[in-house]
């Protein structure tokens, strides 16, 4: 039965994969664009299993037809502290990225065979597309690089492979220096190899734009993996796509996840602590409940308490996967690393982050009326969240700290993947480009101002006042709607002066109108006399 149904399944991808082609003809290349390299966060790769007897190859990550019971036999892994890479359990099956279309085939839609549903499994897909209108050209101007999240940061093999990309994106490009955009975790990699690679980081990087990132960590969101697991997808694709426990025992072994806990030295304005309900018993039998704190540092022995006794079942044989202290130690020089890396004097450094979503920072588990009397009772419990202002996986105050030397650092309303798709981030991103040619751009503001008028004439009365007149206009382009009547805002500024020896006596009236948007754009007009007297 379980042969058919796979069967069944291939034969639903194989149909869905004829449905969705589409033809993709790009009408305008523009010669002029540095190429740009993507570089995707956890998860943000598609992963290909090969058997090494017979060399087949299956794409385990991301798939929902079919899903959990291949992430289980290909993805499942343990991790080897004397080499600092993660090993899939099935001895015979070594995984890899697909380098199809320049590497971005890996980083686009990592379920290509989706149809119904797509969004969640888009990374960055629209991103793609909308740098394609501007005039970017796949293979000359616009490169991806996937890679095997389930690796450290700072695993050489990844570090390896992200030099030969540098090196060939350039070569492609005929010598052109590249804007890398990283996303969520990718900003981790990139920081890594900035920091061990700099003479190369120099040869070939122009710009690196980093969106999302979590410089110090995600606390609510690690926390809870470690404990409860994570759902890649929200909604009714859950349904057939891998469950959270699955998700779990993989990312116990993964020094990634472990690079990106709450960062141990950094001053946070408010610390993220793991809180439990605690139901305690002493000598005579009396019990207490109480509300305990842990800090990041503190939490450690929770951890390896709540895991002490979690096993997989692989290969006929259980296998022990609490929490890994060898990867932890391995974390911690990873997270010295990035605290290290400078940003050399010729690259500027952009970071983008998201706000306005409630982000988990601090993890509650129990109640007083139900509290916790096993901590190995936890990984089955609901976790409860103290928010924070912040994507909804990292919070701003995590993305906001880089450590770095950055020409901006621009917050957007938007979610952690949800980001990638935004209007605001594209518009940013094209002007940090060059991609718009419009030097009126204010990405912090994100609004259009361009000068439309000016004119200032100064004259001399008979009576020896000296006045000055002053008319200017610009031009707003932005998409915010007026939420009031259509009216124009008029206002007004009057100001005086008396010099302190109150020989000179200036006075200056001001008005302003700000005309109702109109096809996208508000008029804003500015008249100005000022008369000035000596005595």
């Amino acid at each position: 039965m379980a042969v058919l149904l796979e069967d069944i399944v291939k034969s639903v991808e194989q149909l869905l994969k004829l449905i969705s082609k589409k033809s993709q003809e790009q009408s305008f290349v523009d010669p002029t664009l540095d190429p740009v390299l993507l570089v995707p966060g956890i998860a943000g790769s598609i992963l290909n299993a090969v058997d090494d007897k017979t060399g087949k190859t299956e794409r385990v990550w991301v798939r929902i037809l079919g899903a959990d019971h291949e992430f289980r036999d290909k993805l499942w892994s343990r991790f080897d502290p004397a080499t600092g890479r993660t090993v899939t359990l099935d001895a015979d099956t070594h995984i890899e990225v697909p380098q199809d279309r320049y590497g971005l085939y890996a980083i686009d839609m990592l379920d290509p065979d989706m149809v119904i549903g797509s969004d969640c499994v888009y990374y960055f897909h629209d991103m793609i597309v909308e740098f394609i209108k501007w005039g970017y050209q796949e293979g000359t101007t616009l490169f991806g690089f996937g890679y095997d999240f389930r690796q450290s940061n700072r695993f050489q093999g990844t570090l390896d492979r992200l030099a030969s990309k540098l090196e060939s994106v350039y070569t492609a490009s005929g010598g052109r220096k590249i804007n890398i955009i990283s996303h969520s975790m990718g900003g981790l990699l990139i920081k890594c190899f900035m920091s061990l690679h700099t003479d190369l980081f120099e040869k070939y990087v122009k710009n690196w734009i980093a969106i999302a990132a979590p410089f110090r960590g995600a606390p609510g969101y690690i926390t809870s993996t470690f404990l409860n697991g994570a759902s890649f997808v929200d909604g009714w694709e859950q349904n057939f796509f891998i469950s959270k426990w699955s998700m779990q025992q993989l990312l116990i072994e993964c020094p990634s996840i472990y690079e990106l806990m709450a960062c141990l030295d950094f001053k946070w304005e408010h610390v993220p602590l793991l809180e439990i309900w605690r139901q305690k018993c002493d000598t005579d039998g009396n019990s207490t409940i109480m509300l305990e704190s842990y800090s990041p540092a503190e939490a450690i022995p929770i951890f390896m308490e709540a895991l002490s006794i979690n096993k997989v079942h692989f290969g006929g044989s259980d296998i022990s996967l609490p929490f890994n202290v060898e990867i932890l130690k391995w974390a911690n020089e990873t997270r010295k690393l990035l605290c290290s890396a400078e940003v050399p004097n010729q690259i500027k450094f952009y970071n983008i982050y998201g706000t306005n979503n409630e982000t988990p920072h601090s993890v509650c588990y129990g109640s007083e009326d139900v509290p916790v009397s096993d901590l190995r009772q936890l990984p089955t419990l609901q976790a409860k969240y103290i928010n924070v202002d912040g994507d909804g996986t990292v919070p701003v105050e995590s993305a906001k700290a880089d450590g770095l030397r950055a020409e901006a650092r621009v917050g957007v309303p938007g979610d952690h993947r949800g980001i990638l798709c935004d209007r605001h981030v594209f518009r940013i991103l094209k002007h940090w480009l060059k991609a718009d040619h419009d030097p009126f751009y204010n990405p912090v503001n994100d609004y259009v101002i361009l000068p439309s008028a000016f004119d200032m004439e100064s004259v001399t009365t008979k009576e020896g006042l000296q006045v000055t007149s002053l008319r200017e206009e610009w031009e707003i382009v932005g998409d915010e709607q007026d939420r009031e009547e259509n009216k124009a805002l008029v206002g007004s500024i009057d100001v005086a002066r008396v010099g302190a020896d109150k020989c000179v006596q200036e006075e200056a009236h001001a008005t302003v109108i700000v005309q109702p948007q109109n096809d996208g754009k508000k008029h804003v007009e500015l008249n100005a006399v000022s008369i000035s007297a000596s005595a």
